[in-house]
């Protein structure tokens, strides 16, 4: 590869890195081409799937102020992830359960490195639209729970004020 074209790869490599939400470092030895199209296919619109060359991303990395070094040897692809990334880490990781040649070696999420473990905590994570529809559904249910609250204390009050007043006439009746 001629220097001119290494450079390039390296600010692709180092434009991705800086522009994605994470990127999952993955070995992909013995993997068929099929494979690999079926790869980038179960792992959404939202995240690209590319085989590089250690240094030049090991570089990249660098530049982009990202710790991989330690992920970095054998045959590396990176999946770059611009979307949900508990979505692209599910389709990695059911893609591993099928196709034991991917290894998932590590990765980066919004600038913090991530072990394979991490990554695998990631995927049984439930997607973003779950989480916000039961964190909306919560909410519902404390916003009821207060109108009932609310709405108990008047209704209270005017059960006191009406004994008060049940109570004085009972009394200036006996007088």
């Amino acid at each position: 590869m001629a220097t001119s074209d290494k450079i390039a790869a390296v600010e692709e490599i180092t434009e991705k890195l800086r522009n994605s939400n994470a990127a999952v470092v993955t070995s992909y030895t013995g993997l068929t081409v099929a494979q690999l199209k079926q790869l980038r296919r179960s792992l959404g619109e939202n995240a690209q799937y590319r085989v590089v060359k250690n240094t030049l991303t090991k570089i990249a990395a660098n530049e982009a102020g990202i710790q991989l070094d330690e992920h970095l040897s054998g045959s590396t692809a990176v999946a770059f992830v611009t979307g949900d990334p508990v979505e692209a880490a599910k389709g990695l990781r059911d893609f591993a359960k099928d196709n034991p040649s991917l290894v998932i070696k590590g990765g980066v999420l919004e600038g913090k490195a991530l072990s394979a473990d991490e990554i695998k905590k990631l995927a049984d994570l439930e997607s973003r639209e779950v989480l916000l529809s039961k964190l909306a559904g919560a909410l519902k249910g404390k916003q009821s729970q207060a109108a009932s609250v609310f709405q108990a204390l008047p209704s209270k009050l005017v059960r006191t004020v009406d004994a008060l007043r049940a109570k004085q006439d009972e009394q200036g009746g006996a007088e």
